[in-house]
């Protein structure tokens, strides 16, 4: 007998016909001989239409309020779960995060898990009892409702089957698996039977949308096992979507590129005639942290006549916020002669942990991208991943070139 925490998104809990069919599943794993922990995510569309209706009252709502308010809507899928198991037959008891006692800190709305009261969990799987739990919320040690930040529910299933000591968690979602890139750009791409939680992390940061950041870095440090597979897949036909694991556990020889990851949302600025003095980057990245913008690619040019330029890319929402902090307030403080901006850029990355024993990735990249007449302008590199900064009118040429040179549509021997 094997304990699984199943995880369930919006779409999957979308219309009373999907939580039926999400019931059938859970019955299915459940008759199998298996203890079964399903967290669910709010009905798709849920979370938007309760921001919006917390918008129309005040265009600032409270935090404390509003975390109260939106976790509103995974309570009403987990009675709506637990209705539709009952009446299969299947016992089965709903959970709120505070009835589970997922303790949190008390930052409302990016709430992070602090630890979890698993002992009622535990008493009713061995009463023979379908634990449903209520994805993406908590609550602070003063009894306040947290929630976890967009995709929390992943985190929530993670951190469950962490503190179960799970066999598996299984995250259902509208794909069956991680693919090589996104099929609709490369429609060659191949589903991956495994990947490093290193991997998918990277990937996840990258800007692929299968799995949420923080719910990988959790699978990783209490080593979860993550299974990610589809809740459309007609019944009996089921695939076994994709592992994702410690690297230990994969195969003896890495593929040297698992997957192309690419993000649309960038945008680069520059800081131009810069002092080239120690403590600059710190005077020019210490306001824009202070304003909780996030800094990824940075590239400081060697200067020559005491001068400097010092380019960086943010978040393209964050792009004008940026723009007006380093006019007005870095400019004039550093002496800076200009600032210069772009937001019409993207970041395409290859990811794989066997680029670690493999040399000469790096040059089959940019030969790669030369040959399709792709421009290079930034290049941000770790021990399992190469990212560049391009033109984003080429993304989707250097992603399915890339792909290509990489072999990534062939599967591996």
């Amino acid at each position: 007998m094997a304990l699984i925490v199943q995880k369930y998104g919006g779409t999957s809990m979308g219309t009373p016909e999907r939580i039926r069919d999400v019931a059938r599943r859970v019955n299915r794993w459940k008759t199998q001989g298996n203890q079964v922990v399903v967290v669910v995510s709010a009905m798709s569309g849920e979370t938007n239409r309760l921001l919006a209706l917390a918008k129309s009252i005040t265009p600032n709502p409270h935090p404390r309020e509003l975390d109260v308010m939106i976790s509103t809507g995974e309570q009403v899928t987990i009675a709506l779960l637990a209705m539709a198991l009952q009446d299969t037959g299947v016992k089965a008891k709903s959970y709120t995060g505070a009835q589970v006692k997922v303790l949190t800190d008390s930052v409302f709305t990016k709430a992070r898990i602090l630890s979890i009261d698993e002992e009622n969990m535990r008493r009713d799987l061995d009463n023979d009892t379908v634990i449903i739990v209520a994805g993406f919320q908590g609550v602070d040690e003063f009894g306040n409702i947290t929630t976890l930040g967009r995709g929390g529910s992943d985190t929530t299933a993670v951190a469950l089957a962490a503190a179960l000591k799970a066999d598996e968690c299984q995250i259902y979602t509208d794909v069956d698996g991680v693919y090589t890139t996104d099929p609709r750009i490369v429609p060659e791409a191949r589903k991956l039977d495994r990947i490093t939680f290193e991997e998918m992390l990277e990937m996840a940061s990258l800007g692929s949308k299968v799995l949420q950041i923080r719910s990988v870095e959790f699978a990783g440090k209490y080593k979860v096992k993550l299974r990610v597979l589809s809740s459309f897949e007609e019944e009996g036909k089921e695939t076994p979507g994709t592992l994702i694991t410690v690297e230990e556990d994969n195969q003896m020889e890495q593929p040297i590129i698992s997957g192309i990851a690419f993000n649309r949302d960038e945008a680069k600025l520059t800081v131009q005639g810069v002092p080239d003095r120690p403590g600059i980057a710190s005077q020019i990245l210490g306001p824009i942290a202070e304003a909780n913008i996030d800094v990824d690619v940075i590239i400081q040019n060697v200067g020559h006549d005491g001068t400097t330029d010092f380019s960086f890319t943010v978040n393209r929402g964050d792009y004008d916020r940026t723009f007006k902090i380093l006019d007005e307030k870095i400019k004039p403080h550093i002496g800076a002669r200009a600032i210069e901006g772009d937001n019409k850029i993207c970041k395409v990355s290859a990811v794989g942990v066997g680029m670690r024993s493999h040399p000469g990735v790096a040059s089959q990249m940019f030969r790669a991208l030369a040959e399709e007449g792709i421009n290079i302008r930034m290049i941000s590199t770790s021990e399992i991943k190469i990212s560049v900064v391009v033109d984003e009118k080429y993304l989707e040429l250097a992603v399915r070139a890339l792909h290509q040179a990489f072999g990534l549509d062939k599967a591996p021997d």
